[in-house]
């Protein structure tokens, strides 16, 4: 199972171009079962996870900004809080708590009060097996309209702890040297707007059986 997460990055990376690109297409909602990257708009990285754990704190999977754009661990998976939640193809509502899977290691975005290694802000964590994990992997999509939309900065606020999925700069040495903290804060700033960049968006349908595979 693990090593054909591994692949999946690059199957996507090929299905890209005939598909529903984030920078060619026309701007629409982001939707339920859809696969992307995150912008951090303040300090332009992308939300990233890798098989490199904490060294202190929890210990769990790391959560990291990088700037490179091509960097197929930095793709995520959007999910509601049960899968019947957010069918696959829905857009998602402003407001709506959603769970984002690191697609490359099947772990679901993660904070819980623990302390950040270099800001001694809240920990943010990748956390799980498979897309499950608890209910501290759930972030409610704070927008300013009726939908989350591609084109406009959003923010991320946990929901068991209120804090905004954040990145204030700080770089990390060896062995993830460059790669930016990402934490959580418990104040909405210009720290903590995020925009969906690259990725395969599943369009809005009446009949879902036309989305079954990416």
């Amino acid at each position: 199972m693990r090593g054909g997460r591994r692949l999946f990055p690059l199957l996507l990376l090929a299905l890209l171009p005939g598909l529903c690109h984030g920078r060619e297409s026309a701007p629409g909602a982001v939707t339920c079962g859809s696969v992307l990257k995150l912008l951090n708009t303040r300090h332009n990285v992308r939300l990233h996870s890798h098989e490199v754990k904490y060294g202190s704190g929890s210990g769990q999977q790391s959560v990291t900004g990088v700037e490179a754009s091509d960097d197929a661990n930095s793709y995520w998976r959007i999910r509601g809080k049960s899968d019947s939640s957010c069918q696959r193809g829905t857009p998602v509502k402003c407001g709506q708590a959603i769970r984002l899977t690191h697609v490359n290691t099947g772990k679901n975005l993660h904070t819980h009060h623990f302390p950040s290694p270099l800001s001694n802000n809240q920990e943010v964590s990748a956390f799980g097996d498979d897309g499950e994990g608890d209910d501290l992997d759930f972030w409610i999509v704070q927008c300013s309209g009726s939908y989350w939309e591609r084109e406009d900065a959003v923010r991320f606020k946990h929901v068991g702890t209120e804090v905004f999925l954040s990145i204030t700069g700080e770089q990390y040495g060896h062995p993830i040297r460059g790669q930016r903290e990402v934490h959580g804060m418990p104040a909405a700033n210009h720290h903590n707007y995020w925009k969906a960049m690259e990725g395969v968006f599943i369009k809005p349908s009446l009949d879902p059986a036309k989305h079954d595979e990416l």
